[in-house]
């Protein structure tokens, strides 16, 4: 099977159009993705609204940029300790 790639809000619109009356088999069939990827996808995005998706990659950019921010300043502190440590000696 070829791979697909779908933006979130696509896999947000494939798991809503999911219902009762349609299998979860004719679901992936007609998208094209193995029923394997529809429960990942489940799991993952089920329930959550475009909005919410939004939200959740801006604050797992955000937690990005602070964990990059925090290895900075760790770094920054290792070198004025060293520093301090030397001069202490001196």
């Amino acid at each position: 099977m070829k791979k697909k790639n779908f933006t979130e809000s696509q896999i947000v619109a494939i798991l809503k159009s999911q219902n009762s009356e349609k299998s979860v088999e004719s679901l992936c069939r007609e998208h094209g993705i193995a029923p394997a990827t529809y429960y990942n996808w489940k799991n993952k995005y089920g329930g959550m609204e475009s909005q919410e998706l939004k939200r959740m990659r801006d604050l797992e950019s955000e937690n990005a940029r602070l964990k990059k921010l925090l290895a900075d300043k760790s770094i920054d502190y290792d070198i004025l300790k060293e520093g301090y440590e030397m001069l202490k000696k001196m």
